[in-house]
C-alpha cells in the first residue's frame, strides 16, 4: 500500500471536498488524516491517504484542476507508524490587535522550550487577530512557558492563555 500526501488549493466553490473525496474513493484510496479550511475565499486541503500509486491519484485529480482554478499535488510519503505524544498537550490562545510577528514570536517561545505545534489556526476579523494552537510541551515545563508567553504577549500588546488540552476532545 502507498501512503500519499495530497494538497488541493484554489478559489473556493461548492463541491471541492466531494469532488476530491469521490475521485479518491473511485481509486480505492482510504482517507486517513485530513484538514480542510477556507482562507479569505481560498480553499485549502491537506490529506493523507493510503492506497493507489501517486501517478494514479495525480491522473484522477487532473480534471479537477484542468480549468486552472485548483492546484492539486500528490507526494508519496513514508508511513510514520504509531506515534505517541512527545509531551503534554496544551491549547494556546492569543488575541489582540493585528500586527506583524504575533505568530512568529509566540511560536518561537514554544520552540525554544522544546514545544511542538501540532495544530494552528489564525483568523483576522476586522482588526482583531486570533491564534489558537494545539501544542505539546515537555513534561513539567508549562509554568515556565506560560510566563515566557505572558511576557512576549505583553511586549506585543496582545492577550494570551495556555491551558491543558482536554485529550478526550483532541
Amino acid at each position: 500500500m502507498n501512503e500519499l500526501a495530497i494538497t488541493v488549493i484554489g478559489r473556493d466553490r461548492p463541491g471541492i471536498v466531494a469532488d476530491v473525496a469521490e475521485a479518491l474513493a473511485r481509486l480505492g484510496a482510504n482517507l486517513t488524516d485530513s484538514t480542510m479550511t477556507r482562507l479569505r475565499g481560498h480553499f485549502a486541503m491537506t490529506l493523507i491517504c493510503v492506497g493507489p500509486a501517486a501517478a494514479d491519484v495525480e491522473a484522477a485529480l487532473a480534471p479537477l484542476a484542468a480549468d486552472g482554478q485548483l492546484l492539486a499535488t500528490v507526494r508519496a510519503v513514508t508511513p510514520d507508524g504509531e506515534t505517541t505524544a512527545a509531551g503534554e498537550p496544551y491549547v494556546l490562545a492569543v488575541h489582540g490587535a493585528d500586527r506583524m510577528g504575533i505568530v512568529a514570536a509566540m511560536t518561537r517561545v514554544l520552540a525554544d522550550a522544546g514545544g511542538n505545534v501540532t495544530d494552528l489556526s489564525t483568523r483576522l476579523t476586522g482588526s482583531l487577530y486570533v491564534v489558537v494552537a494545539e501544542v505539546e510541551l515537555p513534561s513539567g515545563s508549562s509554568d515556565e512557558v506560560a510566563g515566557r508567553l505572558a511576557r512576549t504577549a505583553a511586549e506585543l500588546g496582545v492577550g494570551v492563555s495556555l491551558r491543558p488540552a482536554d485529550t478526550d476532545l483532541l
